[in-house]
Protein backbone atom coordinates (compact mmCIF):
# COMPACT_ATOMS: atom_id res chain seq x y z
CA UNK A 1 0.00 0.00 0.00
CA UNK A 2 0.97 3.51 -0.89
CA UNK A 3 2.03 5.62 1.66
CA UNK A 4 -1.00 8.35 2.09
CA UNK A 5 1.14 11.74 1.71
CA UNK A 6 0.70 14.66 4.22
CA UNK A 7 -2.08 16.71 3.23
CA UNK A 8 -1.55 21.02 3.05
CA UNK A 9 -4.67 23.04 2.80
CA UNK A 10 -4.29 27.29 1.81
CA UNK A 11 -5.13 30.04 -1.05
CA UNK A 12 -6.32 33.33 -1.71
CA UNK A 13 -9.26 35.81 -1.91
CA UNK A 14 -10.07 36.63 -4.95
CA UNK A 15 -9.04 39.91 -5.47
CA UNK A 16 -7.59 40.80 -8.76
CA UNK A 17 -4.45 38.75 -10.62
CA UNK A 18 -1.28 37.31 -8.32
CA UNK A 19 1.61 39.11 -7.27
CA UNK A 20 4.91 38.67 -6.48
CA UNK A 21 4.10 39.27 -2.81
CA UNK A 22 1.67 36.29 -3.39
CA UNK A 23 4.55 34.44 -5.29
CA UNK A 24 7.31 34.48 -2.73
CA UNK A 25 4.74 34.56 0.52
CA UNK A 26 3.57 31.33 -0.43
CA UNK A 27 2.89 30.12 -4.04
CA UNK A 28 6.26 29.27 -4.71
CA UNK A 29 6.43 27.20 -2.00
CA UNK A 30 2.95 25.47 -3.27
CA UNK A 31 4.04 24.63 -6.24
CA UNK A 32 7.80 23.22 -4.45
CA UNK A 33 5.11 20.92 -2.63
CA UNK A 34 3.38 19.15 -4.99
CA UNK A 35 5.58 16.26 -5.04
CA UNK A 36 6.18 15.53 -1.10
CA UNK A 37 2.26 17.07 0.09
CA UNK A 38 -1.24 16.32 -0.93
CA UNK A 39 -2.04 19.94 -1.84
CA UNK A 40 -5.29 22.09 -1.71
CA UNK A 41 -5.56 24.82 -2.66
CA UNK A 42 -8.89 27.16 -2.10
CA UNK A 43 -9.74 30.26 -4.27
CA UNK A 44 -12.17 32.22 -1.22
CA UNK A 45 -15.21 33.78 -3.38
CA UNK A 46 -16.93 33.75 -0.40
CA UNK A 47 -14.26 36.01 1.53
CA UNK A 48 -14.30 38.26 -0.89
CA UNK A 49 -17.53 39.54 -0.48
CA UNK A 50 -16.40 41.10 2.97
CA UNK A 51 -15.17 43.92 1.12
CA UNK A 52 -18.57 47.08 0.24
CA UNK A 53 -16.67 47.70 -3.17
CA UNK A 54 -16.42 44.22 -4.49
CA UNK A 55 -19.55 43.11 -2.86
CA UNK A 56 -21.34 45.32 -5.02
CA UNK A 57 -19.50 43.96 -8.35
CA UNK A 58 -20.21 39.97 -7.85
CA UNK A 59 -19.13 40.11 -11.77
CA UNK A 60 -15.93 41.15 -10.54
CA UNK A 61 -15.61 38.78 -8.22
CA UNK A 62 -16.04 35.85 -11.00
CA UNK A 63 -13.31 37.04 -12.96
CA UNK A 64 -11.20 37.25 -10.10
CA UNK A 65 -11.53 33.56 -9.44
CA UNK A 66 -10.61 32.67 -12.80
CA UNK A 67 -7.91 34.60 -12.85
CA UNK A 68 -6.26 33.43 -9.89
CA UNK A 69 -6.95 29.95 -11.02
CA UNK A 70 -5.23 30.99 -14.23
CA UNK A 71 -2.15 32.72 -12.34
CA UNK A 72 -2.21 29.21 -10.56
CA UNK A 73 -1.41 27.02 -13.34
CA UNK A 74 0.92 29.73 -14.97
CA UNK A 75 2.92 29.39 -12.01
CA UNK A 76 3.43 25.77 -11.94
CA UNK A 77 0.73 23.90 -9.98
CA UNK A 78 -0.03 21.03 -11.93
CA UNK A 79 -3.78 19.71 -11.60
CA UNK A 80 -2.44 16.22 -11.36
CA UNK A 81 -1.16 16.95 -8.33
CA UNK A 82 -3.08 19.55 -6.64
CA UNK A 83 -6.80 20.79 -5.85
CA UNK A 84 -8.03 23.66 -7.04
CA UNK A 85 -11.11 24.16 -5.91
CA UNK A 86 -13.86 27.15 -5.50
CA UNK A 87 -14.91 28.09 -1.82
CA UNK A 88 -18.48 28.75 -2.21
CA UNK A 89 -18.89 25.41 -4.00
CA UNK A 90 -18.10 23.61 -0.75
CA UNK A 91 -20.94 23.65 1.66
CA UNK A 92 -19.50 21.95 4.14
CA UNK A 93 -16.94 25.30 4.70
CA UNK A 94 -20.41 27.22 5.52
CA UNK A 95 -21.50 24.84 8.33
CA UNK A 96 -18.40 24.46 9.92
CA UNK A 97 -18.36 27.79 10.04
CA UNK A 98 -21.47 28.46 11.87
CA UNK A 99 -20.37 25.52 14.08
CA UNK A 100 -16.78 27.12 14.83
CA UNK A 101 -18.71 30.80 15.62
CA UNK A 102 -20.23 29.18 19.15
CA UNK A 103 -16.54 28.18 20.39
CA UNK A 104 -15.28 31.44 19.67
CA UNK A 105 -15.68 34.66 22.11
CA UNK A 106 -16.36 37.76 19.78
CA UNK A 107 -13.74 39.96 22.05
CA UNK A 108 -11.44 36.87 21.20
CA UNK A 109 -12.21 37.57 17.74
CA UNK A 110 -11.39 41.29 17.79
CA UNK A 111 -8.09 40.69 19.44
CA UNK A 112 -7.02 39.09 15.95
CA UNK A 113 -4.00 41.85 14.63
CA UNK A 114 -4.83 41.34 11.17
CA UNK A 115 -8.33 41.93 11.21
CA UNK A 116 -7.63 45.06 13.02
CA UNK A 117 -5.11 46.56 10.56
CA UNK A 118 -7.35 45.37 7.85
CA UNK A 119 -9.91 47.33 9.67
CA UNK A 120 -7.14 50.44 9.97
CA UNK A 121 -5.84 49.98 6.50
CA UNK A 122 -9.09 49.70 4.58
CA UNK A 123 -10.59 52.90 6.56
CA UNK A 124 -13.79 51.19 7.96
CA UNK A 125 -14.19 52.95 10.94
CA UNK A 126 -17.05 51.05 12.57
CA UNK A 127 -19.04 50.84 9.22
CA UNK A 128 -18.02 47.41 8.14
CA UNK A 129 -20.52 44.25 7.76
CA UNK A 130 -21.11 41.26 10.65
CA UNK A 131 -19.63 39.36 7.91
CA UNK A 132 -16.04 41.11 7.90
CA UNK A 133 -14.97 40.04 11.21
CA UNK A 134 -16.93 36.77 10.56
CA UNK A 135 -14.34 35.87 7.40
CA UNK A 136 -12.01 35.13 10.11
CA UNK A 137 -13.84 32.56 11.84
CA UNK A 138 -14.80 30.95 7.72
CA UNK A 139 -11.09 30.80 7.45
CA UNK A 140 -10.66 28.50 9.92
CA UNK A 141 -13.86 26.20 8.39
CA UNK A 142 -11.51 26.58 4.92
CA UNK A 143 -8.56 24.82 6.69
CA UNK A 144 -9.89 22.76 9.09
CA UNK A 145 -12.64 21.17 7.00
CA UNK A 146 -9.71 19.41 4.77
CA UNK A 147 -7.79 18.85 8.54
CA UNK A 148 -4.21 19.66 6.89
CA UNK A 149 -0.67 19.16 8.89
CA UNK A 150 0.82 21.99 7.19
CA UNK A 151 -0.82 25.92 6.04
CA UNK A 152 1.72 27.51 3.76
CA UNK A 153 1.12 31.64 4.45
CA UNK A 154 2.57 35.21 4.42
CA UNK A 155 3.85 36.51 7.72
CA UNK A 156 0.58 38.67 7.98
CA UNK A 157 -1.33 35.34 8.14
CA UNK A 158 -0.14 34.11 11.04
CA UNK A 159 -2.92 35.76 13.46
CA UNK A 160 -5.54 33.63 11.71
CA UNK A 161 -3.90 30.86 11.60
CA UNK A 162 -3.15 31.09 15.77
CA UNK A 163 -7.13 31.11 15.87
CA UNK A 164 -7.89 28.27 14.04
CA UNK A 165 -5.54 26.57 16.35
CA UNK A 166 -7.71 27.44 19.18
CA UNK A 167 -10.95 26.24 16.86
CA UNK A 168 -9.09 22.89 16.46
CA UNK A 169 -8.12 22.01 20.23
CA UNK A 170 -11.37 24.05 21.55
CA UNK A 171 -13.58 21.54 19.38
CA UNK A 172 -11.20 18.27 20.02
CA UNK A 173 -11.49 19.02 23.69
CA UNK A 174 -15.39 19.66 23.94
CA UNK A 175 -16.75 16.99 21.75
CA UNK A 176 -13.83 14.47 21.46
CA UNK A 177 -12.77 15.02 24.95
CA UNK A 178 -9.39 15.26 24.24
CA UNK A 179 -7.07 15.95 27.29
CA UNK A 180 -6.32 19.73 27.11
CA UNK A 181 -3.00 18.65 28.11
CA UNK A 182 -2.11 16.67 24.76
CA UNK A 183 0.54 18.09 22.95
CA UNK A 184 -0.50 19.88 19.75
CA UNK A 185 0.66 17.03 17.26
CA UNK A 186 -0.98 14.35 19.07
CA UNK A 187 -4.44 15.68 19.07
CA UNK A 188 -5.91 13.47 16.11
CA UNK A 189 -3.75 10.49 17.92
CA UNK A 190 -5.95 11.08 21.11
CA UNK A 191 -8.98 10.72 18.78
CA UNK A 192 -9.83 14.33 17.90
CA UNK A 193 -11.42 15.68 14.43
CA UNK A 194 -8.89 18.53 13.73
CA UNK A 195 -5.17 18.37 13.73
CA UNK A 196 -4.04 21.64 15.35
CA UNK A 197 -2.79 22.82 12.16
CA UNK A 198 0.91 24.21 11.69
CA UNK A 199 2.45 27.28 9.73
CA UNK A 200 4.62 26.94 6.98
CA UNK A 201 6.15 30.52 6.09
CA UNK A 202 7.57 31.84 2.71
CA UNK A 203 10.85 32.25 2.26
CA UNK A 204 9.62 35.87 2.20
CA UNK A 205 7.91 36.67 5.57
CA UNK A 206 6.57 40.04 4.14
CA UNK A 207 7.41 41.57 0.47
CA UNK A 208 7.13 45.67 0.64
CA UNK A 209 5.38 47.41 -2.29
CA UNK A 210 7.03 49.46 -4.96
CA UNK A 211 5.60 52.63 -3.13
CA UNK A 212 6.39 55.22 -1.04
CA UNK A 213 6.17 54.37 3.05
CA UNK A 214 3.03 55.53 5.05
CA UNK A 215 2.98 59.01 5.50
CA UNK A 216 0.97 58.16 8.89
CA UNK A 217 3.85 55.59 9.88
CA UNK A 218 6.87 55.89 7.91
CA UNK A 219 7.00 52.35 7.46
CA UNK A 220 6.85 50.85 3.40
CA UNK A 221 3.44 48.72 3.22
CA UNK A 222 3.10 45.52 1.75
CA UNK A 223 2.66 44.69 -2.00
CA UNK A 224 -1.35 45.17 -2.31
CA UNK A 225 -2.82 45.64 -5.31
CA UNK A 226 -5.65 48.15 -3.59
CA UNK A 227 -2.57 50.24 -2.78
CA UNK A 228 -1.60 50.43 -6.45
CA UNK A 229 1.73 49.14 -5.68
CA UNK A 230 2.38 45.45 -6.66
CA UNK A 231 4.34 44.11 -9.89
CA UNK A 232 2.27 41.31 -11.06
CA UNK A 233 3.01 37.52 -12.47
CA UNK A 234 1.32 39.12 -15.64
CA UNK A 235 3.13 41.78 -16.24
CA UNK A 236 4.56 42.05 -19.89
CA UNK A 237 8.38 43.21 -20.13
CA UNK A 238 7.55 47.09 -20.61
CA UNK A 239 4.92 46.99 -17.63
CA UNK A 240 7.74 45.82 -15.57
CA UNK A 241 10.62 48.21 -16.80
CA UNK A 242 7.99 50.83 -16.00
CA UNK A 243 6.81 49.79 -12.66
CA UNK A 244 10.69 49.26 -11.13
CA UNK A 245 11.84 52.87 -12.74
CA UNK A 246 9.26 54.78 -10.83
CA UNK A 247 9.83 52.53 -7.77
CA UNK A 248 10.49 54.54 -4.40
CA UNK A 249 13.91 54.56 -3.42
CA UNK A 250 14.65 56.96 -0.14
CA UNK A 251 15.29 60.56 -1.89
CA UNK A 252 17.65 61.54 1.58
CA UNK A 253 20.25 58.99 1.27
CA UNK A 254 22.96 60.58 0.43
CA UNK A 255 21.99 63.55 2.63
CA UNK A 256 22.04 61.26 5.97
CA UNK A 257 24.21 61.72 8.83
CA UNK A 258 23.04 58.62 10.73
CA UNK A 259 24.41 55.30 8.73
CA UNK A 260 21.03 53.37 10.09
CA UNK A 261 19.12 56.06 7.79
CA UNK A 262 20.93 54.89 4.65
CA UNK A 263 20.33 51.14 5.58
CA UNK A 264 19.01 49.84 1.78
CA UNK A 265 17.04 46.95 3.71
CA UNK A 266 14.80 49.94 4.39
CA UNK A 267 14.78 50.73 0.56
CA UNK A 268 12.28 48.56 -1.80
CA UNK A 269 14.97 48.51 -4.77
CA UNK A 270 17.14 46.05 -2.17
CA UNK A 271 14.53 44.33 -0.89
CA UNK A 272 13.63 43.09 -4.18
CA UNK A 273 17.32 42.53 -4.97
CA UNK A 274 17.74 40.57 -2.04
CA UNK A 275 14.99 38.49 -2.58
CA UNK A 276 14.56 37.79 -6.44
CA UNK A 277 18.39 38.74 -7.99
CA UNK A 278 20.04 35.02 -7.84
CA UNK A 279 23.69 36.70 -8.30
CA UNK A 280 24.36 36.48 -4.25
CA UNK A 281 27.72 38.34 -5.17
CA UNK A 282 26.55 41.36 -7.46
CA UNK A 283 24.00 42.09 -4.39
CA UNK A 284 26.31 42.05 -1.95
CA UNK A 285 29.30 44.21 -3.58
CA UNK A 286 26.57 46.57 -5.11
CA UNK A 287 24.95 46.99 -1.74
CA UNK A 288 28.03 48.88 -0.32
CA UNK A 289 28.65 50.47 -3.10
CA UNK A 290 25.05 52.18 -3.27
CA UNK A 291 25.31 52.74 0.56
CA UNK A 292 28.92 54.66 0.01
CA UNK A 293 26.98 56.79 -2.67
CA UNK A 294 29.26 54.76 -5.63
CA UNK A 295 26.62 53.27 -7.70
CA UNK A 296 23.19 55.33 -8.42
CA UNK A 297 19.52 53.86 -8.24
CA UNK A 298 19.40 53.63 -12.30
CA UNK A 299 21.95 51.29 -12.75
CA UNK A 300 20.62 49.01 -10.05
CA UNK A 301 16.86 49.14 -11.27
CA UNK A 302 18.07 48.08 -14.82
CA UNK A 303 19.62 45.31 -13.22
CA UNK A 304 16.11 44.55 -11.64
CA UNK A 305 14.54 44.76 -14.12
CA UNK A 306 16.42 41.82 -15.90
CA UNK A 307 16.16 39.91 -12.74
CA UNK A 308 12.35 40.11 -12.55
CA UNK A 309 11.38 39.63 -16.44
CA UNK A 310 13.90 36.48 -16.47
CA UNK A 311 11.25 35.20 -13.48
CA UNK A 312 7.74 36.48 -14.55
CA UNK A 313 7.95 36.23 -18.43
CA UNK A 314 8.01 32.20 -18.34
CA UNK A 315 5.20 32.38 -15.98
CA UNK A 316 3.21 35.03 -18.09
CA UNK A 317 3.67 33.19 -21.16
CA UNK A 318 2.34 30.13 -19.56
CA UNK A 319 -0.64 32.26 -18.91
CA UNK A 320 -1.29 33.34 -22.50
CA UNK A 321 -1.45 29.69 -23.34
CA UNK A 322 -4.76 29.22 -20.77
CA UNK A 323 -5.73 32.59 -21.76
CA UNK A 324 -6.43 31.40 -25.10
CA UNK A 325 -8.78 27.93 -23.63
CA UNK A 326 -10.67 29.45 -20.51
CA UNK A 327 -13.04 26.26 -20.84
CA UNK A 328 -9.86 24.10 -19.33
CA UNK A 329 -9.58 26.36 -16.30
CA UNK A 330 -13.00 25.93 -15.90
CA UNK A 331 -12.29 21.78 -15.89
CA UNK A 332 -9.74 22.06 -13.66
CA UNK A 333 -11.93 24.02 -11.58
CA UNK A 334 -15.04 21.32 -11.55
CA UNK A 335 -12.85 18.57 -11.32
CA UNK A 336 -11.09 19.78 -8.35
CA UNK A 337 -14.11 21.25 -6.65
CA UNK A 338 -15.37 17.66 -6.99
CA UNK A 339 -12.50 15.99 -5.27
CA UNK A 340 -12.43 18.73 -2.29
CA UNK A 341 -16.19 18.24 -1.56
CA UNK A 342 -15.38 14.24 -1.00
CA UNK A 343 -13.14 15.42 1.55
CA UNK A 344 -14.26 18.16 3.43
CA UNK A 345 -18.02 16.18 3.37
CA UNK A 346 -16.31 13.47 5.62
CA UNK A 347 -14.90 15.80 7.32
CA UNK A 348 -18.02 17.29 8.51
CA UNK A 349 -19.82 13.73 9.20
CA UNK A 350 -17.34 13.20 11.54
CA UNK A 351 -17.45 16.56 13.06
CA UNK A 352 -21.37 16.09 13.49
CA UNK A 353 -20.85 12.41 14.96
CA UNK A 354 -18.55 14.08 17.61
CA UNK A 355 -21.34 16.63 18.35
CA UNK A 356 -24.11 13.86 17.98
CA UNK A 357 -25.81 16.09 15.34
CA UNK A 358 -25.17 13.02 12.59
CA UNK A 359 -28.72 12.21 12.11
CA UNK A 360 -29.05 11.21 8.11
CA UNK A 361 -26.22 10.97 5.44
CA UNK A 362 -25.97 12.78 2.58
CA UNK A 363 -23.61 12.78 -0.68
CA UNK A 364 -22.82 15.54 -2.90
CA UNK A 365 -22.04 15.72 -6.64
CA UNK A 366 -21.19 18.17 -9.82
Amino acid sequence: MLEQKPRILTGDTPTGRLHLGHYVGSVENRVAMQDQYDCYFIIANVHAFTSPERMENPAGIRESVLEIATDYLAAGIDPAKSTIFIQSEIPAIAELTFFFAMLIPFNRLMRNPTLNEEIRDKGLGDKYSFGFPMYAVGQCADILAFRPELVPVGEDQLPHLELCREVARRFDIIYNKVDPHTEDKDFVKAGGVFPVIQPKLGRVKRLVGIGAPSPETGQLLKMSKSLNNAIFLSDDPDTIKKKVMSMYTDPNRKKATDPGETDPGKNPLWAFHETFNPDTAWVASTREKYKAGQVGDVECKRKLVDVLVALIDPIRQRRLQYEKDPAEVLKVLKAGTARANAVAEETLRLAKQAMKQDYFPRTLSL
